[in-house]
């Protein structure tokens, strides 16, 4: 039985209720008096201390890298649905920052949103698992500049990666990769799709491809639709404390997609599998 589970059939305080209905719902910490005579100030402060516990007890387990025999089942999915060798898919989301400091709202204004924002990068697998994210960067930056500040290769440069081999029209190759935009540098470790593909087999590259990449998009909207507090616009005035809230909304989506990861997984690589072997040639013949 996952840890969400235990945690359902539990008792938990009405105080504990409340800071989840927070996190899910967006309620507002002064509406939280109306029902229980708790303040603003300590609805807020029992919301920070309940994200700081979630963080401390479960993040070794529910935000970490994949074990070996997580990559295996990766590679498993991924070669299922037609891309051997792929680990997840990347990208980027910005979380409006409301009550971003004067001071700062020239870092981290958003030059297409017109707002203050904070960046977050995930990468995140096709059953909406969220493997890595690295949150924190202002949102002046693009996709490529928050790169760069992440972690999410130091294990290949450290060379602490698992070990990842699969072939591909008779090339072996022994690194994992991620479905990334266009907007990702031409590293070995992204796959991207073809602006303007030319030919049969490119275009359908690039149209497995561009379907594929979306499984962070979709993990980006069940993430904001299970908590509406990253949905909407974030209030706290420290960023530490924000990222504490994205980390725990993270960790609990993370419980909730291994509780019911058996209920859909198995309908997403039965959906998704390339009905022939010519096709799944023909898609990564444009990989070499």
């Amino acid at each position: 039985m996952s840890v969400y589970s235990k945690i359902q059939k539990k008792k938990i305080s009405i105080e504990t209720l409340f800071q989840l209905l927070m996190l899910a719902y967006g309620v507002g910490a002064d509406a939280i008096d109306d029902y229980v005579r708790i303040g603003e100030s300590t609805t807020i402060e029992c919301l920070e201390k309940f994200v700081e516990g979630v963080i401390s007890v479960f993040e070794d387990e529910y935000l970490r890298k994949p074990k070996p025999n997580n990559v295996q089942r990766l590679l498993q999915m991924a070669e299922g649905r037609g891309f051997p060798g792929m680990l997840g898919s990347s990208d980027c989301m910005h979380w409006q920052w409301k009550n971003c400091p004067k001071a700062w709202k020239g870092m981290y204004m958003s030059g297409y949103r017109g707002v203050a924002t904070i960046v977050l990068e995930v990468v995140a697998s096709s059953d909406l698992w969220i493997w890595h994210a690295f949150f924190g960067v202002s949102g002046s930056n693009n996709d490529i500049n928050v790169l760069d500040r992440s972690p999410v290769f130091d294990d290949i440069l450290n060379d602490h990666a698992p070990e990842v081999n699969f072939t591909i029209n008779g090339n072996n190759y022994t690194m994992g990769y991620h479905l990334a935009d266009g907007i990702y540098l031409e590293w070995a470790t992204f796959v991207k799709s073809i602006s303007k593909p030319q030919g049969e087999k490119c275009k359908l590259f690039a149209q497995y491809q561009e379907g594929q990449r979306k499984d962070v998009e979709r993990a980006f909207g069940v993430l904001q639709a299970r908590f509406a507090i990253i949905r909407g616009l974030a209030h706290f005035w420290e960023k530490k404390k924000l990222a504490n809230i994205m980390k725990a909304c993270i960790i609990l989506h993370n419980m909730i997609v291994e509780d019911e990861r058996d209920t859909y997984a198995g309908n997403f690589a039965q959906g998704l599998v390339l009905s022939s072997t010519i096709k799944l040639n023909y898609v990564f013949l444009c990989i070499k």
